[in-house]
């Protein structure tokens, strides 16, 4: 990793001056029954993942909560963010980006963190190659699975509770469980590990919201990907 790149984004200029919107009833009730929840688990599974000593980068890292707690987990770590909206205050330096290009150099952190960015992309394929590019030990995706009766419908409520009122932008870009392997395959990938059982929701919710929904796959960067999109 060429050296400085943790300390030259301490010098940029954030602007924080993310734009606050009203929270919807279901907003506030998923952020205090359930985004707490959440956060922790996904942390919990995450930094199982992440090799020791090694330098994070969270793409769509939001607030960096979830970056903080794997840092609680894991002082080994040196995590970072990138995300294309301001938030007021972050647990972790975010640096803006324009969603599709990553400002960095070839192999320049050791991790990629994509948590449930790559449905709020148009093509995934773009953020997947640049990760692929900046990540020189792993890629770390956690997003979702439209496979069976109402999944499409189930993942666009979740998304619609937990990100309207942020203003987080919703294209509803789900895809099934076999196209998530065929990108992953297209963009030369290995998969190291993947878990699809991760318990973010308490039963009976786990029943409607989270049963073959989910995943969290591991993947090692392989030879630099085709330049074209496979989606």
């Amino acid at each position: 990793m060429p050296a400085g790149a943790f300390d030259a984004m301490s010098r940029f200029p954030f602007e924080i001056s993310f734009v606050s919107r009203p929270k919807t009833v279901s907003g506030s009730f998923h952020q205090k029954l359930v985004y707490s929840r959440r956060m922790a688990v996904l942390a919990a599974h995450v930094s199982r993942m992440i090799p020791r000593d090694a330098r994070v980068l969270d793409v769509g890292a939001g607030d960096g909560k979830i970056d903080a707690l794997i840092a609680a987990a894991r002082e080994d770590l040196t995590i970072a963010g990138v995300d294309v909206l301001k938030r007021d205050g972050t647990f972790v330096p975010v640096r803006m980006f324009d969603g599709r290009t990553l400002p960095f150099a070839d192999k320049s952190f050791d991790v990629i963190l994509l948590v449930d960015v790559l449905h709020h992309t148009d093509d995934p394929w773009i953020l997947l190659r640049e990760a692929s590019r900046v990540a020189s030990r792993l890629v770390i995706v956690k997003d979702h699975t439209k496979n069976g009766p109402l999944a499409g419908a189930r993942l666009s409520f979740m998304d619609y509770v937990g990100n309207a009122h942020h203003g987080v932008r919703l294209p509803h870009n789900y895809l099934s469980g076999a196209r998530w392997n065929e990108l992953f395959n297209a963009l030369g990938f290995s998969v190291a590990e993947t878990v699809r059982d991760l318990g973010l929701y308490p039963w009976p919710a786990n029943l409607v919201f989270e049963r073959n929904l989910h995943f969290i796959a591991a993947l090692r960067p392989g030879d630099r990907p085709r330049l074209t999109s496979a989606c």
